[in-house]
């Protein structure tokens, strides 16, 4: 499993990471196993009846190789490349997740303790890519309600699936692209990155929708040089927006709309 860094100017804020970049890479066998909304700054009792992830800290599994993001812990799985672009203070502005011709893009944001935040982002979305002249259904999944949609692109169509998981004061808002998001049976190892994903919150108070902080790991930011990035093409930005990006190909290189 390879780790690629991207880098970026910083120009735009945390939940809509584009830029230009350089690249690092390392084996991560190498490893150790809004607006308006009120912030919250108490843990919400008890744990999720989840049987798999994505995880709160405080309930993963242990044993399981991961490549610590800071508020995410990706795990080591044969057959995917992580992809990231990051600030040069090394502020994760983006993670893509790429297996073959599909890509899975992740992002986390504060939630408040009382109750989950997917339905109402999900309808924003939705709102978003009709704006866009998209049209989007809504599908059942294995996290209940997905948001579907084909978009058009300077190489054609592709497919988007946008999928949310509520946890404690905090959601995940994975974003598959390519084949996977026809059928999440295409690329396993994508749904096993998903399920095996860990979140570390944190008990300071954030606004809701604010972005969870994310980090290059110290293998990155003390390791060498950066070699030059290829292109990157991603689904979607922001905790309640969406864009089209260009569809991956084989060993795709996700970048975001300009």
């Amino acid at each position: 499993m390879i780790f690629s860094r991207k880098g970026g100017s910083g120009r735009h804020a945390k939940s809509d990471p584009r830029g230009s970049a350089g690249r690092e890479s390392f084996d991560l066998d190498d490893l150790d196993d809004g607006p308006g909304a009120a912030a919250d700054d108490e843990p919400r009792a008890g744990k999720s009846n989840r049987i798999e992830g994505p995880y709160d800290i405080g309930e993963a599994p242990a044993g399981i190789a991961q490549l610590d993001l800071g508020s995410l812990k990706v795990p080591a799985v044969e057959g995917v490349e992580v992809r990231v672009q990051a600030d040069n203070d090394g502020k994760i502005q983006q993670i893509v997740l790429v297996s073959e011709d599909s890509a899975l893009q992740l992002g986390v944001f504060a939630a408040p303790r009382s109750e989950g935040i997917w339905d109402e982002v999900r309808a924003e979305i939705r709102k978003q890519l009709f704006t866009d002249g998209v049209a989007a259904e809504e599908a059942e999944g294995d996290y209940g309600t997905e948001l579907r949609a084909r978009v058009r692109t300077p190489e054609g169509l592709t497919d988007i699936r946008f999928v949310g998981v509520d946890g404690p004061r905090w959601l995940v808002r994975a974003v598959f692209q390519g084949p996977a998001a026809v059928d999440p049976e295409v690329a396993p190892p994508l749904l096993e990155c998903l399920r095996n994903l860990v979140v570390e919150r944190g008990h300071e108070a954030m606004p809701v929708r604010e972005p969870l902080p994310l980090h290059l790991p110290k293998e990155v930011t003390e390791g060498g040089e950066a070699a030059e990035a290829e292109p990157a093409a991603a689904a979607a930005n922001g905790a309640n927006g969406a864009d089209g990006g260009t569809p991956p190909r084989r060993r795709p290189s996700p970048r975001p709309r300009k």
